[in-house]
């Protein structure tokens, strides 16, 4: 692995076969990062498959020329592994979790509150189709009660009309329709909400992670230009070489009395800046994962509800709806001007009293179908639950681990000029033997 990484990391190969190593660890690389670059753009970023298949290509193509020729790339490029582990790299993961709940949570959240609407709508059809027929029990009892009237009562007393005028709707398929319509305008309603949603945060989430990888290679080759034209640019730990230098020019002394403004690129000790910077970044992804947190408790909620109120409305049961008539009526006829003779009292008053009317009529109000078409209402994915969770783990280990990924990018940097590392390793111990003088 030592003589890989020599042969690697080495401006110019040697021979023949250092240069065929180069090629074969090249292509070894590019190749496992071309299939990461076309499942990264197909699955996450949702691009269409011919597409992520080109730009994969093309993109394994130009990475292998550019690392097979260009010393200072293959730097940059070993030294942003290193640099996923810092902030850059948080803000992709963060970028892949909005994703994944774009693309899985939110529609699963929107799918159960069209079941929930799909359920108002089917008790308002069976309801009002009830109610229809309610109204057409009344045109009934009117004219059976109409027809008891003229049955009744005797030609002499019989009025024009027993029969009540009642408006009905006969024809109820235009309530039908203008339901029907009413639901497919909510319906198109929530799919172009969902559609303007699902593109808006794609295209977002699409220019936030192309941003993101760029200005991940920008800090990469960022820190190599600060570290070679800035011999003062992350000077400050005690490596092997200056320790070498220190015992050959007999100062270990110098080692010893700085080890406290010194660090150790291998010691897994954090100073106070460093611990005071992991907690503020930890509390950063911790409101985050409370963000998240929140959707998915969302797309639980939804879930909950529309699979209760799906599981009451089958269990809806029918009104029973009892009309009773009680009808009891007596015709009479007064004469005044006989009341003033008393042999006739008699024919003063003619009451007649008819034939009771008593009638019961039942009817029942329904307010569910099952010829009512509800899709089934969808459960949260596990799966995407324990995605999201992973990829939070490794956000929270990336904070603690920031420390040392810049650590290892400064170590790659001096494995790749280690010419000009002797001139930096040189300088901290000058620059630590003025200070020992002047103390």
């Amino acid at each position: 692995m030592a003589d890989l990484w020599w042969i690697y990391s080495k401006p110019v190969p040697a021979d023949g076969r250092e240069l065929w190593t180069l090629f074969l660890q090249c292509s070894c690389i590019t190749a496992v990062i071309g299939g990461l670059f076309y499942n990264w753009m197909f699955a996450s970023l949702e691009y269409s498959w011919h597409l992520s298949v080109a730009m994969a290509i093309s993109f394994s193509l130009l990475l292998l020329l550019t690392l097979l020729l260009v010393h200072p790339a293959r730097c940059v490029f070993s030294m942003i592994m290193p640099t996923l582990g810092t902030k850059q790299g948080r803000k992709l993961l963060f970028s892949t979790c909005i994703m994944i709940a774009v693309v899985n949570i939110t529609p699963n959240i929107i799918s159960n509150i069209k079941t929930i609407l799909q359920l108002i709508q089917c008790i308002c059809k069976s309801s009002s189709d009830s109610l229809l027929n309610s109204t057409a029990l009344l045109e009934k009892v009117s004219w059976e009660f109409g027809d008891a009237v003229q049955e009744t009562v005797p030609s002499i007393y019989k009025p024009m009309n027993g029969h009540f005028r009642f408006s009905l709707l006969q024809n109820s398929s235009l309530i039908y329709q203008k339901m029907h319509l009413a639901g497919e305008k909510i319906s198109r309603e929530f799919l172009s909400v969902e559609v303007l949603v699902k593109d808006s945060i794609r295209v977002a989430n699409r220019l936030a992670a192309g941003f993101f990888m760029l200005y991940l290679c920008f800090e990469s080759t960022w820190y190599l230009k600060n570290y070679l034209t800035n011999i003062r640019f992350d000077n400050f730990y005690i490596t092997k070489k200056l320790e070498r230098l220190a015992v050959d020019r007999k100062a270990a002394h110098l080692l010893v009395g700085s080890s406290k403004k010194l660090i150790r690129p291998t010691d897994l000790k954090l100073s106070w800046e460093e611990v005071v910077l992991c907690l503020v970044q930890a509390m950063l992804v911790t409101v985050a994962l409370m963000l998240m947190l929140v959707v998915v408790a969302m797309d639980h909620f939804a879930f909950s509800v529309a699979d209760t109120v799906v599981r009451r409305a089958a269990r809806f049961s029918a009104v029973p709806i009892t009309l009773s008539i009680k009808y009891k009526v007596g015709a009479g006829l007064s004469c005044p001007a006989l009341r003033g003779d008393p042999t006739l009292h008699h024919f003063r008053e003619v009451e007649l009293l008819l034939r009771d009317f008593n009638r019961t009529y039942h009817h029942h109000l329904i307010f569910s179908s099952a010829h009512c078409r509800i899709s089934p209402p969808t459960p949260p994915n596990p799966s995407v639950l324990l995605v999201v969770g992973l990829l939070f783990c490794i956000l929270y280990a990336t904070v603690f681990l920031e420390t040392y990924a810049r650590r290892l990018c400064r170590r790659i940097a001096a494995s790749f000029f280690q010419s000009w590392e002797e001139q930096r390793v040189l300088y901290l111990y000058r620059k630590l033997s003025r200070r020992h003088r002047k103390e």
